[in-house]
């Protein structure tokens, strides 16, 4: 293995890694709760980034770049694929411009969705760059066609710190997740995803995602169990309304359900803007939006705006 430009909370985890201790200490994220500390076994990160050497074919000659902090799970185990691989690995300061400099080939780099921004405008991105994951938050609809144009291979991850990032991938054009490497997927009876790691110390791994699920390796991924709103007996994943209106809206936006006396929930749209003088413009808006590319009964009953929509402290959605 061969690090550049190692970061302080690079160095930091590698001591941590060859403490001499079976586990790392990591955090949640918070984007379902508070976030908790946890311990992860070394052996089950090894074993994520063994998977992920496999699927993309990382060697000792390859050279991946991280522009994430190694505070996270995802930039400690960019540094684990390279230990485990003997690849060569650079490190960047976390920033929404990655990937400073000519280094030549890129065979993998992880990032989350803002830095797509800078790195579709990165002159050495399409020529150098061969594989991208993206994790942390969901693609806009926009960001994601415009991954779609680039010649290198983007795709977005599913997973969470307690399965050591990824478990699965879905190419972006695609609606369906596929597993990784020694993985295996179930539902249980309220249509959530259970992952099946058998390599893994948890074994197996209940979610709150539901899934319609393709195969025992491949899934289309609907919304959070949490999040649903049942509305007269009929469930609606807000994620999904979501999808449908982020292309026709410009402002930050979310769905949720409201106590509503004659079908138990209603479909409520939260609306983030600063600006109070053009709000009523913006109600305006985002009602001839919900018409234009929701279906009739999906329509909100109510339109509220905020200031600031909730958000965990590294930029994931709140739906409170």
């Amino acid at each position: 293995m061969h690090l550049i430009n190692i970061t302080d909370e690079g160095k930091r985890f590698i001591d941590e890694w060859e403490n001499g201790k079976d586990y790392v200490v990591a955090h949640t994220s918070g984007s379902t709760g508070t976030p908790k500390e946890i311990r992860l076994p070394k052996a089950d990160m090894a074993c994520s980034a063994q998977a992920t050497i496999r699927r993309f074919g990382i060697t000792s000659e390859s050279r991946m770049l991280c522009p994430l902090s190694a505070s996270y799970i995802a930039g400690k185990m960019m540094i684990v694929r390279a230990l485990l691989s003997g690849c060569e690995l650079i490190m960047e300061q976390p920033s929404n411009h990655p990937l400073h400099s000519d280094y030549g080939k890129i065979d993998l780099m992880a990032v989350v969705p803002s830095q797509c921004h800078g790195l579709l405008q990165n002159r050495y991105a399409g020529k150098f760059l061969r594989n991208l994951i993206v994790g942390g938050a969901p693609l806009t609809y926009e960001l994601e066609h415009a991954l779609c144009r680039m010649p290198w291979q983007t795709f977005a991850t599913y997973g969470m710190t307690e399965t050591c990032s990824h478990v699965a991938l879905r190419k972006t054009g695609s609606r369906s997740y596929t597993a990784m490497p020694g993985i295996t997927f179930s539902i249980d009876n309220r249509g959530c995803l259970i992952i099946n790691a058998p390599e893994y110390s948890f074994g197996e791994l209940a979610t709150n995602d539901i899934v319609e699920l393709s195969s025992a390796d491949s899934f289309k991924w609907l919304g959070r169990f949490d999040n649903v709103i049942n509305s007269g007996g009929i469930k609606f994943y807000p994620e999904q309304l979501e999808k449908l209106l982020e292309h026709a809206f410009d402002f930050p936006f979310f769905f949720k359900g409201m106590p509503d006396s004659k079908w138990g929930e209603a479909i409520e749209m939260i609306i983030e803007c600063l600006d109070a003088d053009i709000r009523t413009n913006i109600i305006s808006q985002a009602e001839k939006a919900c018409m234009q590319h929701l279906p009739h009964h999906a329509i909100p009953k109510r339109i509220t705006i905020v200031d600031a929509l909730p958000r965990t402290d590294n930029g994931k959605l709140l739906r409170i």
